[in-house]
């Protein structure tokens, strides 16, 4: 049986519980180790309690450094009961730093896997700062043995042209966690019964003020007609009171965090429609993502709205679903809706419908893929040099 170690930069980060599931899933046995970012009881791992490095704060990137740097300090001792992994998988940069001080505690013959699915800010720097933490990549990267992203994207306007890594690339796109025939066969159309709105739901990481701000002056203007549905972990430090902003816009709701994947079928299918717009990072990791709620909500039958000139309006453009808005804002919203009827919607539903599951779920068969891909590694090959497997894109 494959021991991963599995380093993580937020426990709480549903995506995290994700990953682990679906490595446990193929037959890896996992060890958990990492930092806390807050709270979230919904995140955690039955059966598994993982080894916390310490704690770091959300948009606050010198004081992750430091918490980073304490932790490689004391990590043979908080190492001290895992056995030696076969594979190493980092999740975000910060943790590179960690796998590289856990290979030199275990052995320097276990491969370490680099996993990135956001394309920080400053690493798209122009300036010194950005060629700093492109050089520190670099070095804290040199003897991974593959990258694991989630768009293709990233691996066009990012890694290929511009981080000088050397790896190849394993594309793991943020499909639904489907195991034991959890998942139904096709979604079915909901348009509101009569007198009801139409339903937007933003679930997941909130955390793009502009969105909320957009959202809230839609819903205002729609006077009842439509409502916008939160739920997820919104991240605090990007809104200066998230809560009272959301109570106190009309027809507009914040329900909490929910349980990835047990509680998507229901929270999905509450809404007609997904938000699967971020300007967190416009114009750079925003533009290149392809969010875990386009997923959700495609295998849920909720039709995706995006943005022209993103990663994921080119997605939906190639598959006909959905729809994308040429400007994101209240007003290219409120021609949408107001043009929008029963007809036209289920006509969507329908092309939503018509798409092969497989493309929005992973099943047992990725999982076990998955982990013999990880499995594999363990014999080391030369000459490898950065390519990806774009053949979903």
């Amino acid at each position: 049986m494959t021991h991963v170690l599995y380093l993580a930069h937020d426990l709480a980060d549903p995506a995290i519980r994700r990953r682990v599931m679906m490595l446990q899933a193929g037959g890896a046995r996992v060890s958990l180790a990492g930092f806390t970012r807050g709270e979230n009881a919904l995140a955690s791992v039955d059966g598994l309690s993982p080894i916390v490095l310490g704690e770091t704060a959300d948009g606050r990137f010198a004081q992750r450094i430091t918490a980073v740097g304490k932790s490689c300090v004391a990590l043979s001792g908080q190492m001290r009961g895992v056995e030696k992994p076969d594979v190493i998988i980092a999740r975000n940069l910060e943790m590179l730093a960690v796998a590289r001080r856990a290979s030199s505690i275990f052995g320097r013959d276990i491969p370490v896997v680099y996993e990135c699915l956001d394309i920080h800010r400053l690493l798209l720097n122009e300036g010194a700062a950005g060629k700093l933490v492109n050089a520190i990549q670099r070095h804290l990267a040199s003897d991974a043995k593959l990258l694991i992203t989630s768009s293709p994207a990233f691996v066009t306007h990012y890694f290929a042209p511009r981080s000088g890594l050397a790896l190849p690339v394993l594309l793991q796109e943020n499909k639904v966690l489907a195991l034991h025939g959890t998942v139904q066969d096709k979604p079915t159309a909901r348009p509101p019964k009569e007198g009801q709105p139409w339903k937007i739901g933003w679930f997941g990481a909130l955390r793009c003020r502009k969105s909320l701000g957009i959202l809230a002056d839609f819903a205002g203007r729609m006077d009842g007609k439509v409502e916008v549905v939160l739920r997820g972990r919104p991240a605090h430090s990007e809104f200066d009171d998230f809560e009272g902003f959301v109570a106190k816009s009309p027809h507009m709701s914040f329900h909490g965090a929910y349980k990835n994947p047990e509680d998507l079928q229901s929270i999905y299918q509450d809404v007609q429609f997904t938000w699967a717009i971020d300007f967190f990072e416009e114009g750079q990791n925003s533009s290149w993502l392809l969010p875990n709620r386009l997923y959700e909500g495609c295998l849920y039958g909720a039709l995706p709205i995006a943005v022209t000139g993103t990663e994921t309006a080119r997605f939906l453009e190639k598959r006909s679903i959905g729809h994308v808005l040429q400007t994101a804002d209240a007003d290219s919203l409120q021609a949408f809706f107001t043009g929008l009827t029963e007809e036209s919607y289920l006509k969507s539903a329908e092309n939503l419908a018509a798409v092969d599951r497989t493309q929005w779920m992973a099943d047992q068969q990725d999982c076990l893929q998955l982990v013999q891909k990880l499995a594999s590694l363990a014999a080391p090959k030369s000459g490898r040099a950065l390519e990806a497997s774009l053949s979903t894109a």
